[in-house]
């Protein structure tokens, strides 16, 4: 069912019950969605023709909070507050493996980490790594102390970055199976991350709204604060190096350019809803955003594609951010800071961190470190 929302070029996909996840087909016009009744649905999508409802199943038991295609499109893996996750079939909507109890806690996000892995998070800060060639879980970082709120894969050094709610964010190394940095613990939640910059910086969105910047390489504290966003940023997209998408617990969908930090434009709103996830098509031209309103809205958003980018022609002109940095701003102590593809070693990558500096926060780190472990074959439980 979809209702076209005239001026934004948006379709809504009527779920009757709150998303909390979605994910498009690397390669066709697909889009699976993960509800809090544990509901799994598909539907397909095309241009100037209504979305259509391939199928939904009772997945799982508790809320499903995470929803992933996996190998190339294959299956469909989803993660639950029931700590299982699910394999199933995009064709049929069957089963095709299930692992019982992958976590201790309810699982709130998962993420693909590699063709051939992926990680999940769970409330209590534990992320877990899963090879589905060896089909095992081949690590597992203790990290943080309170839920895993977003994830981001860099491929180009096979590192993690977690954002958690306890206000910190990691840098796991998938090689090593190392925490490779830790931040500083924020003074607000941390519930979004994304990698812009061509690797040089990582943005996280927060509860109260802020922005943080960090500078690779330097991850003890944010180099930069982008204020501007009235409620918390739940979800960031990626559209180009200096260009992200915002949804924000507002209900609105957002453009902003990131150093220079300017507001450029709306894509839409779900009304007063939050917007809980925000996920690109395997071509870029529908946005796709799941809302507490109980639906998922695809937005038409080619235009930004044919401009060449949203923030192109705002960026032009300007050198100067508006909160006072610099488009190329160091680290910490002025030190250049690091891309990814510059990182390549068993030190420290957080140079600028002192390790006395956490004495002064609000709470402390676990003491827990990173597990390489073997265990609980990914797809041991097959239906």
């Amino acid at each position: 069912m979809a209702d076209e929302e005239g001026e934004g070029g948006a379709q809504e996909l009527q779920l009757g019950a709150q998303p909390f996840d979605l994910a498009f087909h690397p390669s066709s016009n697909l889009v699976a969605v993960g509800l809090i009744t544990g509901n799994l649905q598909l539907f397909k999508y095309g241009t100037a023709v209504e979305p259509e409802k391939l199928w939904a199943v009772n997945a799982h038991t508790e809320s499903c909070r995470g929803v992933r295609f996996a190998e190339g499109g294959r299956f469909i893996l989803s993660a639950s507050a029931d700590r299982s996750v699910l394999a199933t079939d995009p064709e049929t909507g069957q089963a095709a493996a299930r692992l019982t109890d992958a976590h201790s806690a309810a699982i709130n996000r998962i993420v693909n980490a590699s063709e051939t892995s992926v990680a999940t998070g769970d409330d209590e800060g534990t992320i877990k790594i899963w090879d589905t060639r060896q089909n095992t879980c081949v690590g597992t970082f203790n990290t943080h102390e309170d839920f895993i709120a977003d994830m981001e894969y860099v491929p180009a050094s096979n590192q993690l970055l977690s954002a958690s709610g306890d206000g910190t964010l990691s840098v796991c190394n998938l090689r090593r199976m190392k925490v490779d940095a830790q931040s500083q613990f924020a003074e607000d939640e941390l519930l979004s991350v994304v990698v812009v910059k061509n690797g040089r910086k990582v943005i996280c969105g927060s509860q109260e709204g802020v922005l943080l910047i960090y500078s690779w390489g330097y991850f003890s504290d944010c180099s930069d604060r982008f204020v501007g966003h009235p409620n918390s940023v739940d979800a960031l997209l990626k559209l180009d190096e200096d260009t992200l998408v915002t949804g924000s617990s507002d209900g609105m969908i957002r453009i902003v350019s990131v150093l220079p930090n300017k507001m450029i434009g709306v894509i839409g709103e779900h009304a007063d809803f939050p917007v809980e996830r925000l996920a690109f098509s395997f071509d870029k031209a529908v946005l796709g955003s799941a809302s507490h309103d109980n639906t998922v809205k695809l937005w038409d958003v080619k235009y930004l594609l044919e401009d060449g980018g949203a923030g192109e022609e705002e960026n032009q002109g300007t050198n100067a951010d508006v909160s006072g940095s610099n488009a190329g701003a160091s680290g910490v102590n002025n030190e250049p800071a690091q891309a990814p593809m510059a990182v390549d070693s068993d030190e420290d990558m957080d140079s600028d961190e002192d390790p006395g500096a956490g004495s002064s926060s609000k709470k402390k780190k676990k003491g827990g470190k990173n597990i390489s472990v073997k265990q609980n074959n990914f797809f041991d439980g097959l239906l």
